[in-house]
């Protein structure tokens, strides 16, 4: 007996804290706490039928504001009161303000319709709805449909609790006989407010979703870049290496290319042989990690990497695939860092690649020319014949040329022809020009759509 004291002990207390904090709660919930912001035209969450339905909210207010007054109360002679006049306009008004002050506009519409209702109760007809009439009806499930736009659930849920609490209250207050219908409102602003609970969800739906859809674009750019990086590191990984081997070997070999070499020779042969592994030990200690999972195999990494010397090849295995291409050089070659040589061997091969994949029955052009200040490279393709098909996977070629041409300092253009086509044009500098300076990757360019 006593356990069953404690608990419905404990359940009043419970009850009575929850009465007390009722009145703070309602305060908060629809006076204090501001509702939605308005959305700008243009925004992501930006409701395309705003300025649509404040022109219905204006014209059902022009229209419904006379008539209005005739449920009101008749006047004596026949005519309508001025006041009545009044109070239907101010409703009318208060409708439209709900679309931009929803919870202000939700109160003064209850307190019009209240205060309405119960000083013209016992003039009313016996026939009319009561309490409320069918634009009665209207307007307050306009005035909830707008506050749940803007609110939570809870608070519009408040609303409509003290919305029907108040059509009860005027109901057990009459002086004489009614057409009650409550039952019939009650439906009315139930579904006043479901429709605009779900349209403030669908507002939010939407808004989350082009949130991270731009962080999705965003993560993908910045994924794509550090995959570009660290295959381009990687490559530069092998070259530098395959020097610094070979850097080693010839101060190993060459003591015994020298009759009687003096001891500071082989002293200094030796120091040149240590610094060399130690550096290769180094470089293969710090990018060694960037040997991912899916990294080529063991054969395939210590394959010598592609130079200008296999254009030509790569040109005759781009017209076995069927694009038609031509390869032209001018000026005088020489040799060029190993950076360069790959850099511009990969240029043209991502430019290749691109036309094939973008610009179906096209011809390509490509030319290189060696310059004093270094090398250009021009990619150029005709206009397709056709649509190309949508291309699956992630498209990070010009990414990965820009990635080089920032590497080595140069420039890169790219865009379409006059004719119709696409041009790829790399600038890629020699000598002292060729030190870029380091990148951040949060400043380097984001653009990862393949063209044309």
């Amino acid at each position: 007996m006593k356990g069953s004291r404690d608990v419905k002990g404990s359940g009043g207390a419970r009850v009575r804290a929850v009465v007390r904090r009722a009145p703070r709660a309602l305060y908060a919930d629809l006076w204090a706490r501001p509702a939605d912001r308005v959305p700008r035209m243009g925004e992501a969450d930006a409701p395309a039928w705003r300025p649509t339905l404040v022109m219905l909210m204006i014209f059902a207010a022009a229209c419904f504001a006379v008539p209005r007054t005739n449920e009101l109360v008749p006047h004596p002679a026949g005519g309508i009161g001025g006041w009545a006049v009044a109070a239907a306009l101010a409703q009318s008004a208060v409708l439209v303000a709900g679309m931009f002050r929803p919870v202000g506009a939700w109160w003064a519409a209850t307190a019009l319709s209240v205060v309405t209702v119960a000083v013209t109760e016992s003039t009313m007809s016996p026939d009319r709805l009561f309490p409320w009439s069918i634009m009665g009806m209207v307007f307050q499930g306009g005035a909830l449909f707008l506050l749940a736009l803007r609110v939570t659930l809870r608070r519009a849920v408040g609303a409509l609790a003290i919305t029907l609490l108040a059509g009860v209250a005027l109901t057990l207050h009459t002086t004489q006989r009614h057409n009650l219908d409550l039952d019939r409102s009650a439906p009315v602003f139930v579904i006043a407010l479901v429709l605009g609970v779900a349209l403030r969800s669908v507002r939010l739906a939407r808004k989350d979703l082009v949130v991270q859809v731009e962080l999705t674009a965003d993560e993908r750019a910045r994924r794509t870049l550090l995959e570009e990086r660290h295959r381009i590191a990687r490559e530069l990984h092998d070259v530098v290496a395959h020097h610094m081997s070979v850097i080693s070997i010839q101060a190993q070999v060459a003591p015994h290319l020298v009759e009687d070499p003096s001891d500071e020779l082989k002293e200094n042969l030796a120091g040149i042989r240590e610094n060399a592994l130690e550096a290769l030990t180094e470089l293969r200690r710090v990018l060694g990690v960037l040997r991912s999972e899916d990294a080529p195999a063991q054969s395939t990494r210590h394959t010598p990497q592609p130079t200008l010397d296999r254009l030509d090849g790569l040109v005759a295995t781009v017209r076995l695939a069927g694009l038609p291409v031509t390869l032209a050089t001018t000026g005088e070659p020489r040799p060029l860092p190993p950076g360069v040589e790959l850099s511009a061997y990969r240029i043209v091969q991502e430019a290749l690649s691109n036309v094939m994949r973008h610009a179906p029955g096209a011809s390509a052009r490509v030319e290189v020319a060696h310059r004093a200040a270094g090398l250009t490279l021009r990619v150029a393709n005709t206009r397709p014949d056709r649509p190309a098909a949508p291309s699956p996977g992630v498209r990070h070629g010009l990414l990965g040329m820009r990635e080089r041409t920032a590497m080595l300092g140069g420039d890169l253009a790219t865009g379409p022809t006059p004719e119709g086509g696409w041009e790829v044009t790399a600038i890629l500098p020699v000598g002292s020009a060729g030190a870029a300076p380091t990148t951040d990757i949060s400043t380097a360019p984001a653009t990862t759509e393949d063209a044309p």
